[in-house]
């Protein structure tokens, strides 16, 4: 990515040196859309296992809030109105082969795979059940660096996800109207849709000999078989079906050989498609 909107030169550098790492040490932003934090993960492994690196930083962040509007003008105005482009429906979430918006690719899912809008809207209201008890259980708390930010009566200071909606069920996520296609045969609402948000995450990769340097005994995971894979970018959400295949294939696993499976919930239609194809315990899946 050279261009990002407006953040400046390669912003992957740019937290990094804010976070306190020094200039020697180098960074590179990377751009699969919403795959780019795991392809991080996967190219900092990468840089590990042939010798590069002993330890890298990989993840992601979104500033979905801040996206500029554009406009071309650089070649000057001419008469008239001048019309601005929205850089997040531009470069986020209209497909650049298929010219639809992401929620009509989960639209195309949901026919393809004839998912109906119940099943989607259950298993929504359980995704946000999950999220809401992983709180209350102070799950993630030692996971969350607090963001001090800055308003007009003082700062506010961030520090639990603030996208998941508690009490959330299947009945009242059934009264939203369909967000994309509202001649009455649409499925996909903003309430079975994820959100429009601003976030970041990070995880430290070392290698075995790194981790004994640093006195890192326990590891919280082992990078064992990873893999990625494409499809039909009107149905992008099918993707992740090949890509597990391809890792459980190289990993000599079976999808029973996996303990939890952790989804990149886009879309409901999205997720119930990959469990069904997979044949996945769905009591395994985000828990």
């Amino acid at each position: 990515m050279i261009f990002p909107a407006g953040c400046g030169q390669n912003p992957a550098r740019q937290a990094a040196v804010k976070a306190g790492v020094p200039y020697s040490v180098p960074a590179t932003t990377v751009n699969m859309v919403c795959g780019s934090g795991l392809k991080s993960v996967v190219l900092g492994y990468q840089a590990i296992l042939c010798g590069d690196s002993k330890v890298v930083v990989a993840g992601g962040q979104e500033n979905m809030s801040q996206s500029p509007h554009c406009a071309n003008v650089r070649g000057g105005v001419k008469f008239g109105d001048l019309s601005l482009m929205d850089s997040m429906m531009q470069d986020g979430l209209t497909c650049a082969f298929a010219d639809c918006h992401m929620g009509i690719t989960a639209e195309n899912v949901a026919r393809q795979k004839t998912l109906s809008r119940q099943e989607q809207d259950q298993f929504s209201a359980k995704s946000q059940n999950k999220a809401e008890s992983a709180q209350k259980k102070n799950l993630f708390t030692k996971e969350i660096v607090p963001v001090s930010v800055p308003s007009r009566k003082g700062p506010v200071v961030v520090s639990t996800d603030e996208f998941p909606r508690h009490g959330t069920t299947s009945e009242t996520l059934g009264k939203l109207r369909p967000a994309f296609i509202r001649d009455g045969t649409g499925t996909v609402t903003a309430g079975n849709a994820s959100g429009l948000n601003d976030g970041a995450a990070a995880v430290v990769l070392v290698s075995k000999s790194a981790a004994t340097e640093i006195g890192c005994s326990e590891p919280l995971a082992r990078v064992v078989s990873w893999a990625q894979a494409g499809v039909d970018p009107s149905v992008m959400g099918l993707g992740p079906i090949p890509a597990v295949r391809k890792a459980l294939e190289k990993a000599g696993w079976g999808v029973c050989d996996v303990d939890v499976f952790e989804l990149n919930e886009a879309f409901a239609a999205q997720s119930l498609a990959v469990v069904r194809e997979l044949g996945i315990d769905p009591e395994k899946v985000c828990n």
